[in-house]
């Protein structure tokens, strides 16, 4: 695990400085290697320096920062015959038609477009040919790729301020299941594996429930595959309690991991949950100096002034780091449930103002977005502390299901109604006790008590919890542009 960057000088100029200086903005502690390529060469070393080698000066290079979760890990950063790839990423080999990484390499170089197809996975990657780059990313956007150019380079990144540390001002999120072809010119993308918008097939409660359980049993199985252990970020909620419950089942070590507040009501929620469940949770309670002291760091690694992903972004932080202190290298967790089954209260206030097609519109589009709205926020968060986050309820079976699910079996009317419908009739299908599979939908950002500190901090200092964040990553940001 670790992030990958890809760069053309448009000039014909050897990108070597400008790929050093991508790759130094992507580095953390807990890197263990670099690698450069070239179409031609590939150079693996523990420092900067040993990267760069005249054997690799090109106007065209790909690079790769690695950081080990499993104990079989290794930097994918491979020579192919006449190209080089950079992967980053974890396929699934239970479903996978396409699970061993050398013949991932080798179907990227052949078919690019059937490697996307046929691969169940998280990844991203970027082939260097002798005249062009290729890159592409899964169809669901787990992890983060962005592009963007200027007019000296035309590059990607794991991260926006790689982009940034170039001069290219505008990083757009690189679209999922689509592929890139990247020369001097610029980006030409295709679609090869994405989301159509469809009607609803109409589907008994029990028939969906039946069949969606059996998804996410299978979703939670290939996450979990190869784990002696692993760690479920907690809430007590609907959809942590779920997974938890189904990670038990495979018989992987499960812990469960709590963060919030002191004294807030949903902690000893979550005791409750953890003890019926007989699984082990380890919680962890923060004070308002603990919020103010994680938002630039929050601010650092999600790139945007975003004051709701940022009040979303500290608990994940905290679960994250905490995670690893503990020990563990995985973290599953619940993203993707609420757009996928009506989650929000926007879904409700939708479908009785305007009818069921309007909340299914509605739905579909946010599940389309999913990667910009949290996956890329959590996974570099996560990436950050070398935990791998990963998302049981967004595998693409599961999603490609969701959006032809009734609006019906998702959400209950009148307003004040239950949420989320087919997931609970699995909770209380699969035995989970009715104040789980009752429990009605909170915002992490809000339960945890992250949401209010920040509102605290803001007015302190005489601003608007908008103010307040943008001040903060303005301030942040400037620095890294002082120390260039």
């Amino acid at each position: 695990m670790g992030a990958l960057i890809a760069v053309i000088n448009k000039k014909g100029e050897n990108a070597m400085e400008a790929a050093v200086a991508m790759l130094k903005t992507l580095k953390h502690e807990h890197v263990e290697a670099l690698g450069i390529a070239s179409p031609t060469t590939v150079k693996v070393g523990k420092v900067f320096l040993e990267l760069q080698d005249k054997s690799v000066n090109s106007s065209m290079l790909i690079g790769h920062v690695f950081s080990r979760i499993l104990p079989t890990d290794k930097p994918q950063l491979m020579k192919l015959e006449g190209a080089t790839l950079v992967f980053e990423g974890r396929l699934y080999q239970t479903a996978a038609r396409i699970s061993d990484a050398k013949a991932f390499a080798m179907t990227v170089q052949h078919d690019p477009e059937e490697a996307i197809k046929k691969t169940e996975a998280d990844f991203a990657f970027a082939l260097a040919e002798p005249e062009r780059l290729v890159a592409g990313r899964d169809v669901m956007g787990i992890r983060p790729l962005y592009y963007g150019e200027n007019a000296d380079f035309a590059a990607l990144a794991s991260e926006r301020k790689a982009l940034w540390n170039i001069g290219i001002k505008t990083a757009n999120s690189f679209p999922p299941g689509n592929i890139a072809f990247v020369n001097k010119n610029g980006f030409e993308f295709k679609p090869v594996k994405t989301f159509a918008y469809s009607e609803p097939k109409p589907l008994t409660m029990q028939t969906a429930a039946k069949k969606l359980q059996k998804l996410l049993q299978h979703s939670i199985m290939e996450r979990a595959a190869g784990l002696k252990k692993v760690a479920v970020a907690f809430s007590g909620g609907l959809d942590s309690s779920t997974i938890a419950f189904l990670a038990k089942k495979t018989e992987t070590n499960t812990h469960l991991v709590h963060v919030s507040l002191k004294n807030q009501p949903e902690t000893e929620h979550a005791k409750r949950t953890a003890k019926e469940l007989e699984l082990p949770i380890h919680i962890y309670l923060y004070d308002e100096g603990d919020v103010e002291k994680a938002l630039p760091k929050v601010l650092w690694l999600i790139e945007e002034p975003d004051p709701l992903k940022a009040s979303i972004g500290i608990p994940v932080y905290w679960s994250a780091q905490k995670t690893a202190e503990t020990g563990l290298k995985v973290l599953l967790a619940g993203q993707g449930a609420d757009e996928l089954f009506g989650g929000y209260k926007r879904y409700v206030d939708d479908y009785s103002r305007f009818g069921s097609k309007k909340a299914h519109i509605t739905m579909f589009n946010d599940i389309v977005r999913m990667h910009e709205a949290n996956f890329e926020r959590d996974f570099k968060i996560c990436n950050f502390h070398n935990v791998e986050l990963r998302l049981p309820f967004a595998a693409y079976q599961i999603a490609k299901f969701a959006t032809n699910l009734p609006v019906e079996l998702k959400i209950e009317l009148p307003d004040n109604g239950l949420r989320k419908l087919v997931l609970r009739q699995i909770a209380e299908s699969i035995g989970l006790p009715q104040f789980i599979v009752k429990k009605s939908k909170k915002a992490i950002q809000y339960t945890s008590g992250v949401s209010k500190t920040l509102e605290k901090l803001a007015k302190r200092e005489g601003l608007s919890v908008k103010e307040h964040v943008e001040k903060i990553f303005h301030k942040i940001f400037r620095k890294m542009k002082r120390n260039e």
